[in-house]
């Protein structure tokens, strides 16, 4: 299932208490027990519920009314490994399964049929933030405390708990106004730091130990649950937990058939158990162990965070391009970034010339970018090549953490950057470097990474004897490889700048174009790119 399968389950109430109801068919009022054999029931259950879940199923198994007519095997497992097992067409997927939320559902579609929903919901938790004072010393919405603090998310593909960090800070848009550059300049440098990590975050506890320590400014988007019970074990953690002035989401815990056999069986069978987890004794031990109930009230004890506010839906194509966005903004780079080194580039913008704005945002976007990822550097001047051409090679691409002399690819960019400053002549043969810069990214491949063109220039192509623009299009739609796709993205500044012939030879690639007309947009312009890579 796709990860937009996923992103569309965000949208259905998977995260709204008050969107809970009798959808999914409810665990009350099921009359007698008819019953001349037991069957055996199969339950897994994301691993904070299963001890109230087995305790559920042994009380339920114990009545002399003949409890659910089931033997029930209650298995801790995490919801992703479900997901697997069930959408592969595994063996020894369950009968009955207890994923921490609704989300999961479309991740365990066989091709087939997705899970069918026997209980909209066994309990509740609502997403928060938790962390030292001094990390949450500003709390008024989830990308304000992103901004000042040290975030440590649990991995959003693979958790429901990271899914909903990210969902949560584009559904409060509609109360903060928040720009995609403003998200951006917190996310891309985020997905970028996760996605160079050998193996990301999925042990809740760790990240709490980690925000403890003396002087950290780390704050952990977590369950309320993961939360309380982490407390119970260190009450001297020094950590505390709240929901953003905006609101939260909140995970459900639905019971889903995912059996192949007896289907309405097992469905009886879960709703029976549903209905035991609902008695007196059972809601105590959930309420002991941090969960809500189905309807969302606040813990008992005064734990926990208490009466919250909700966050609207998600729109469906919001949480759609989120979800994706950040599996390709994890994804390591192998690109190649072109800048115009021509004569134009000494136009004055103030007291600064359009060379100097452009190294200066390349210099500060280089900083998005991990040492895993993979930059080279050229630039567009005749003065430069010295070989008849209008391109200047001055790096090849390498990981930025490679070794180069005395230093590293990135000091070196750093350096060649600013060097260019005072080199700065001739004419622009912007659609010769284009196609030569395109070729080159394309013949050093990576399947890994993103691969890309990044063309910086604030005119158009002046040098007589350079391609013209159908040529150039021409032969970049001939270029184009389904097998070994590379996008150019084209950084256009300046009242002067050709931006319909950027936009034509970006869109042939499949890539973007984007315009900077005025020098204070340069920065937005630059990470609006790479969120759109």
């Amino acid at each position: 299932m796709t990860l937009s399968g996923l992103a569309v389950l965000a949208i259905g109430g998977a995260f709204a208490i008050s969107s809970f109801g009798d959808g999914g068919g409810g665990a009350d009022d099921l009359g007698a027990i008819e019953c001349d054999e037991p069957i055996t029931v199969t339950v897994a259950v994301a691993p904070e519920l299963q001890p109230q879940v087995e305790s559920a199923a042994k009380t339920l198994h114990s009545r002399d009314d003949g409890g659910a007519c089931a033997n029930f095997k209650v298995n801790s497992t995490t919801p992703a490994e479900v997901a697997s097992a069930v959408s592969t067409g595994d063996t020894g997927r369950p009968d009955l399964w207890v994923p921490d939320s609704s989300l999961w559902m479309a991740r365990a579609d066989d091709g087939e049929s997705a899970p069918a929903v026997a209980v909209p919901s066994l309990a509740t938790s609502p997403l928060v933030l938790v962390g030292p004072d001094k990390a949450l010393a500003s709390t008024s919405s989830w990308l304000g405390v992103f901004t000042s603090a040290e975030p440590a998310l649990l991995d959003p593909l693979g958790t429901a708990t990271g899914t909903g960090t990210l969902l949560a800070i584009q559904s409060e848009r509609a109360k903060t106004g928040m720009s995609d550059a403003q998200i951006g300049q917190v996310l891309v440098p985020l997905a970028q730091k996760y996605g160079s990590m050998p193996k990301p975050y999925t042990d809740v506890d760790g990240l709490f130990t980690k925000a403890a320590l003396a002087d950290s400014r780390t704050v952990v988007p977590a369950t309320e649950q993961a939360f309380v019970a982490f407390q119970q074990k260190r009450p001297d953690s020094g950590l505390r937990a709240v929901v953003p002035g905006t609101g939260t989401l909140v995970f459900d815990y639905p019971m889903l058939v995912t059996a192949k056999e007896n289907g309405q069986k097992v469905t009886e069978a879960g709703k029976r158990l549903a209905q035991e987890l609902r008695s007196d004794a059972s809601a105590r031990a959930l309420d002991a162990a941090g969960f809500r109930a189905a309807t969302g009230e606040p813990l008992s004890g005064g734990r926990g965070v208490g009466n919250l506010a909700l966050l609207p839906k998600p729109a469906a194509d919001v949480a759609q391009k989120t979800l994706r966005q950040w599996a390709t903004l994890a994804l390591s780079s192998h690109s190649l970034a072109v800048i115009d080194a021509s004569s134009s580039m000494l136009t004055k913008v103030g007291d600064k010339t359009w060379m100097d704005l452009t190294a200066e945002a390349a210099q500060a976007g280089l900083a998005l970018f991990p040492n895993n990822s993979q930059l080279g550097l050229w630039a567009i001047s005749t003065k430069l090549s010295g070989d008849n051409r209008d391109w200047a090679p001055l790096l090849p691409i390498r990981r930025l953490d490679a070794k180069v002399g005395s230093g590293n690819q990135r000091q070196e960019m750093l350096k060649a950057l600013s060097g260019l400053k005072g080199q700065v002549g001739g004419p622009t043969g912007l659609y010769s470097a284009a196609i030569a810069a395109y070729r080159t990214v394309q013949d050093s491949y990576d399947p890994r990474s993103v691969n890309a063109v990044m063309i910086f220039t604030d005119g158009y192509s002046t040098d007589t004897g350079d391609l013209s623009l159908d040529d150039t299009l021409t032969t970049l739609q001939r270029l184009r490889d389904p097998a070994r796709p590379v996008r150019l993205i084209a950084i256009g500044m300046g009242p002067n700048v050709d931006a319909p012939a950027l936009e034509k030879i970006a869109r042939t690639t499949g890539g973007s174009s984007y315009v900077a007309r005025d020098p204070a947009d340069i920065k937005k312009v630059f990470i609006d790119a790479l969120q759109n890579r």
